[in-house]
């Protein structure tokens, strides 16, 4: 196990937002080549966020341009996650204020992940594109079950979006609220539904409300994480893409923007992008430095 005089600086960037007080914080390590597991389970734990990412050399044959390619690993407090999507574009950003905007590519856990960061008027934004997503259904009683730990009786869904688990990357439960007070009401048992979410190897619930045909505002219970709410999730956001598309709930070619964060004092933008013929999602979002 390294030393503290031996660790790596540890950046803090936040995803989803240009402020550092909005979005959603993420660790960022950009050379964890002497950290092994449990170091970085620990600075995770550390600093609290519901997602660290750590940056090492790049399997060989991953491709990409020239020093712009790596491995990348994701910790919760918890735990490793296979795909993390905001401490994706904290990252991201945060390589680009060292080589510049332009084209990355990231070996994940769930595969390979091209991003592309440009500056827009100052900001620096980023565009990661998902593994290929699929959808499936969920059993009456797991449904029952995580409406029972939410405290979400059956009449609070909105019957437009029927639940189901949702991949481009991780797992996630996604369910619709019928109304923007309900999805602002959210209370959970959190053990409960802790236990629902390993057995059914999840990683947030998606609890989504549909403002407008392309707007959406999203909140994740990330209780396996160790953290009560995840304050904007792009690995969440592509799930969500590709179950809207698949569902018929938008067109196959879209520009959705999801807005996250805003019951928890952090507020934060997702867009999420649908090409006709590619079944992958493209998730789009502003970055920033805090500290």
């Amino acid at each position: 196990m390294t030393t503290n005089a031996s660790r790596p600086e540890v950046l803090r960037y936040t995803a989803f937002s240009s402020a550092p007080d909005g979005g959603n914080p993420a660790g960022v390590v950009l050379d964890a080549t002497a950290l092994d597991d449990s170091d970085m389970l620990a600075i995770a734990a550390e600093l609290g966020y519901s997602e660290s990412a750590f940056l090492t050399a790049p399997p060989e044959g991953l491709g990409g341009p020239e020093g712009r390619a790596y491995s990348i690993r994701y910790f919760s407090p918890k735990a490793e996650v296979p795909f993390c999507g905001h401490a994706t574009v904290a990252t991201a950003v945060a390589l680009a204020e060292r080589i510049g905007p332009g084209e990355l590519v990231f070996a994940t856990r769930a595969g390979t992940v091209p991003v592309e960061v440009a500056e827009e008027g100052g900001t620096v934004r980023a565009t990661l594109t998902s593994v290929e997503p699929h959808i499936e259904e969920i059993a009456d009683a797991d449904l029952a079950e995580a409406r029972a730990a939410l405290g979400w009786p059956a009449a609070d869904l909105d019957p437009a979006f029927p639940p189901r688990i949702a991949f481009a990357g991780a797992r996630h439960l996604v369910l619709a609220a019928a109304t923007r007070a309900r999805l602002a009401d959210l209370a959970y048992d959190f053990a409960r539904l802790e236990a629902l979410m390993h057995r059914l190897d999840l990683t947030t619930v998606q609890l989504v409300w549909r403002e407008s045909a392309t707007v959406f505002h999203v909140r994740d219970p990330f209780p396996v994480g160790g953290v009560v709410e995840d304050p904007a999730t792009g690995a969440a956001a592509a799930a969500f893409g590709a179950y809207a598309r698949e569902l018929g709930l938008v067109p196959e070619d879209a520009v959705l923007t999801l807005h996250q964060g805003e019951d928890l004092g952090r507020p934060g933008e997702l867009t999420v992008t649908l090409r006709a013929g590619d079944p992958r999602v493209r998730v789009s979002g502003a970055g920033a430095r805090i500290g």
